[in-house]
């Protein structure tokens, strides 16, 4: 109970390795009622992060930051500032801005609490940053998602393939308690689900982030640079916002 990770384990662990299969793809999961209760789902949802923001009846506008390795951290809050002053809701890390040579994690942080609290007394609106918390440990990650509430930060975010469901459920929960929301990032979501005849349908990706806990993913574009069809991703829209799983 409460577990996508050992649901997983007992639904796909092994089966897809068994030698008399040439391949195999997991296409759906129906949840029982009584079982999908026992997880955490997300930790605020839609009309929450709404009210926090105080933004109503229009979509939330936001950008990834550009380019997103190489920047200092200082150079990297002053683009978020001029986005957000410039009148986007919400900026984000990319899945791989983490803690590097040229940009440690705690630098970022700072920089970019100084930027969202500068463009909110600008601009008078309530403004957020996807601060990526996701680290090679659960302590390390914890830790960060810490940090980023002490310094004000409405908003965290989390690669939840890649750093696991167990993972995220614990961050989720952090979440939850402590008036975070949760942006989820799909990194590595392709080597599962991008094969037609062999992996995991992201619609089955999609529903184990709704049990594992995220106000939010990236659940793929109409448009630009990555894979998928108009359809599908609107397809994936609707069942993230679907009353069962």
């Amino acid at each position: 109970e409460g577990s996508v990770t050992n649901l997983f384990t007992s639904i796909v662990g092994n089966v897809f390795g068994f030698k008399a299969l040439r391949a195999l793809r997991l296409e759906d999961l129906r949840i029982p009622p009584a079982y999908s209760k026992t997880f955490i789902g997300p930790p605020h949802g839609i009309q929450v992060e709404r009210d926090k923001l105080n933004k109503y009846g229009r979509p939330l506008l936001g950008c990834t930051i550009k380019p997103k390795l190489g920047l200092s951290a200082k150079n990297y809050g002053r683009a978020v500032y001029e986005c957000l002053r410039g009148g986007l809701d919400f900026t984000k890390d990319d899945e791989n801005v983490n803690s590097q040579p040229f940009m440690r994690w705690r630098d970022r942080f700072l920089f970019v609490a100084e930027a969202l609290f500068k463009s909110q007394a600008e601009t008078g609106e309530i403004k957020g940053h996807y601060l990526n918390a996701t680290a090679g440990t659960c302590e390390e990650m914890m830790k960060r998602a810490v940090f980023a509430r002490e310094l004000g930060a409405p908003i965290v975010m989390h690669d939840y393939l890649t750093g696991g469901f167990t993972a995220n459920t614990s961050l989720a929960f952090y979440c939850r308690d402590n008036g975070l929301l949760l942006h989820i990032h799909r990194a590595m979501h392709a080597v599962i689900d991008r094969q037609r005849n062999h992996g995991i349908h992201f619609r089955v990706l999609a529903k184990a982030l709704r049990m594992s806990g995220g106000d939010h993913i990236h659940a793929g574009t109409v448009v630009g640079k990555l894979e998928g069809e108009r359809e599908v991703t609107l397809g994936f829209v609707d069942l993230l916002r679907d009353d069962y799983i």
